[in-house]
């Protein structure tokens, strides 16, 4: 029976001998690490972009290889170059999330039919008649007009918390008349 430790000990073995120049040894320790990068690399990113990021880490193991102390373990080293590798694509992931444009003009003929029907504004109104004048005031404020909470709270003479709080209160109160 192979345990967990004899595994890390020919990783170890495999790699020392691949960094002493052995060709065959460097390429099974490659093919060893490749299972344990997808499943750490699959517990934090999208499966569709796995391949990608085990990719990425192989590359960045080889370009550190060098760096490896025979002498401590190495599935932390091996585990740290991969976090490195799946932060960098995360970082990448949501920074071009966050710069992705939403083009209105595709959106036009959603937003006309949604517009030109006065039964969802009479619902809408209607769904909004048992909320007090003061916290249907705060949602439009919130949520049409785009101000934050601190800036409504300047307006209304009204602390932070307590425009979220009524806020909240406003949209249970909706939630709860039209969903029961």
């Amino acid at each position: 029976m192979v345990t967990a430790l004899d595994k890390y000990s020919q990783l170890k073995d495999n790699l020392c001998l691949g960094l002493a120049g052995d060709a065959a040894a460097y390429a099974q320790f490659l093919q060893a690490i490749t299972p344990i990068l997808r499943r750490v690399a699959a517990r934090k990113i999208a499966v569709s972009d796995v391949e990608d990021v085990v990719q990425e880490i192989l590359l960045s193991v080889h370009k550190a290889r060098h760096t490896y102390d025979g002498q401590r373990p190495i599935m932390p080293w091996l585990v740290a170059i991969a976090n490195f590798r799946i932060s960098d694509y995360l970082r990448k992931y949501y920074a071009q999330m966050r710069n992705q444009m939403v083009d209105i003009s595709e959106l036009e003929e959603f937003l006309a039919d949604v517009t030109e029907t006065s039964e969802d504004n009479e619902s809408v109104i209607e769904l909004l008649q048992d909320v007090p004048q003061k916290q249907r005031d705060i949602l439009t404020m919130l949520h049409v007009d785009g101000y934050t909470s601190k800036e409504i709270g300047e307006k209304l003479n009204m602390n932070e918390s307590a425009v979220k709080v009524a806020a909240h209160r406003a949209i249970k109160k909706i939630r709860e008349k039209f969903v029961g």
